[in-house]
C-alpha cells in the first residue's frame, strides 16, 4: 500500500513503495535446480503495489527484464529524482491500474539487487558466493516467483506482465504453472534465442571474464571489473537500440567540438553516449550477475524443453489468455519470433491477441511511453478482469 500520491510528468504516481524480503529453501530443503544443483536460503527482494482483493483475485506479477529490479513503479523517497523502471505503465489509472489489481514485482534470483546471486553471503564459506553460484535458468527464476505468490497467498494470477527477459519469464509460467496464469503479456521476447542474440552475448560475456580485474569472478574484496562490465553494457545498448533511433539521436554529430581530435577520444556523440551508459551500468550492477542472467537467457529454449522440439506441443497444456506484443524496429527479437509463438498457441486453440506495434526505438520501445501501448493493455487487462469476476 502506497504511503502517499504523488503527481509527475507521467499523471499519478503510486506514491511511497518499499523493498521486503522474502527467504525460503532452508538447509536442508534447499531448493533444487534445473542444473541438479541446490540453492538455499533463497532471498528474493519485492514490492508491491495496490490492495490485494478479499479472494487475492487481482493480483498482476510484473516480471523484469535482464538489468531490472524490483522497483516497478513509485519512489522509495519523496526526494527520489526517479521513480520505478516501468512507472509509466503501472499506476493509477494506467495501462496496469494499481486502483484495480495488486501488483507485485520481484528481483530475479541470480540478480544482483537485493535477491540471491553471485555477490550474495554464501553460507557454506562465509564470502560472496562469485563464480561459484550455481547456474540459474528462466524456470529456476520463476520457480522462486511462485514460492513468493504463495507465500502472499495468491494461488491464481490475474496476469504476467514482462518484456525481453521478462517475457521470457511470461511464457516460462504460462506452460510450467499453467494453472495458476488467467492472462498474459509477453512483450518484446522470444521463445529461444536466436543465434544472434547468443553471439552478442557471447562477446558481452567475454568482455567482462577478460578484465584481469574479473579474477575468475572472486572480486569482491578487490577491484571490479569495471572496464569489462562498461563494454558488455556498450554492447548491449547496442542491441536494444535500432538503426532509426540511433540515426535520429545521434547521426554522425560530434560532442561537443567542431572537427575531429585525431586520437581515440569520443569524438561521436554515440561514443559518448554509449561510454557514458557504461560507466553509469557499473555503478550499479555486478558483472557476475550479468555473466549468469545472460547465461540463463542463452538457455532459455521453450520448444526444448516443454515440447520436445514442437513450438506448438510446448503450449499444448496452456490455458491464459495472452496479448502478444512486438515492436516493428526490435531486431534483437524481430517480430516474425513473436508471429511464430501466436501461430503455435492458435493451433493450441489459445485466446490469442497480437499486436505489432510501429515504434523507432528498437527492443527498448516496451520501456518507453506509447499510448497505444497503454491502451492496448489496459483494455485487455480490464477484458480479463470482467470475463474473471
Amino acid at each position: 500500500m502506497s504511503d502517499y500520491i504523488t503527481h509527475d510528468k507521467n499523471g499519478v504516481s503510486v506514491g511511497r513503495v518499499q523493498k521486503k524480503y522474502f527467504t525460503f529453501a532452508e538447509p536442508p530443503d534447499e531448493m533444487v535446480l534445473e542444473s541438479g544443483a541446490k540453492l538455499g536460503p533463497v532471498t528474493i527482494a519485492y514490492e508491491t503495489c495496490g490492495e490485494l482483493n478479499r479472494d487475492a483475485g487481482n493480483a498482476i506479477l510484473v516480471c523484469h527484464a535482464l538489468s531490472g529490479d524490483s522497483h516497478v513503479a513509485g519512489y522509495y523517497a519523496t526526494d527520489d529524482s526517479k521513480p520505478g523502471w516501468w512507472d509509466i505503465m503501472a499506476g493509477p489509472g494506467k495501462g496496469i491500474d494499481t486502483d484495480k489489481y495488486f501488483v507485485v514485482c520481484s528481483n530475479i534470483i541470480g540478480s544482483c539487487m537485493g535477491s540471491v546471486g553471485p555477490p550474495t553471503m554464501n553460507p557454506g564459506t562465509g564470502k560472496p558466493y562469485g563464480s561459484d553460484f550455481p547456474m540459474v535458468t528462466i524456470g529456476d527464476m520463476v520457480d522462486a516467483q511462485k514460492a513468493l505468490m504463495e507465500h502472499l497467498g495468491i494461488r491464481k494470477i490475474l496476469a504476467v506482465i514482462g518484456g525481453s527477459v521478462g517475457g521470457m519469464q511470461v511464457l516460462q509460467w504460462c506452460v510450467r504453472y499453467p494453472e495458476m496464469v488467467v492472462a498474459a503479456i509477453p512483450l518484446a521476447t522470444t521463445t529461444k534465442h536466436s543465434a544472434l542474440a547468443i553471439a552478442f552475448n557471447e562477446v558481452a560475456r567475454q568482455a567482462i571474464m577478460s578484465d584481469p580485474d574479473w579474477s575468475n569472478g572472486d572480486y569482491y574484496d578487490g577491484t571490479k571489473p569495471a572496464t569489462g562490465l562498461a563494454v558488455a553494457r556498450m554492447i548491449g545498448n547496442i542491441t536494444y537500440l535500432s538503426d532509426e533511433s540511433m540515426r535520429l539521436k545521434f547521426g554522425r554529430r560530434l560532442q561537443n567540438k567542431s572537427d575531429f581530435s585525431y586520437n581515440f577520444d569520443a569524438d561521436f556523440q554515440v561514443e559518448s553516449y554509449l561510454r557514458h551508459q557504461g560507466a553509469k551500468f557499473v555503478e550499479r550492477f555486478d558483472a557476475n550477475s550479468f555473466l549468469f542472467i545472460t547465461r540463463a537467457a542463452d538457455y532459455f529454449d521453450l520448444e526444448k524443453q516443454h515440447g520436445e522440439g514442437s513450438l506448438v506441443k510446448a503450449f499444448a497444456n496452456a490455458r491464459a489468455k495472452f496479448l502478444v506484443v512486438s515492436f516493428t524496429s526490435d531486431w534483437l527479437y524481430p517480430t516474425y519470433q513473436s508471429k511464430a509463438m501466436v501461430k503455435a498457441m492458435k493451433k493450441n486453440d489459445l485466446d490469442v491477441s497480437f499486436c505489432e506495434i510501429k515504434a523507432q526505438w528498437g527492443h527498448d520501445a516496451f520501456l518507453l511511453p506509447n499510448e497505444r501501448l497503454d491502451i492496448m493493455m489496459k483494455g485487455f487487462l480490464n477484458r480479463v478482469w470482467r470475463e474473471t469476476a
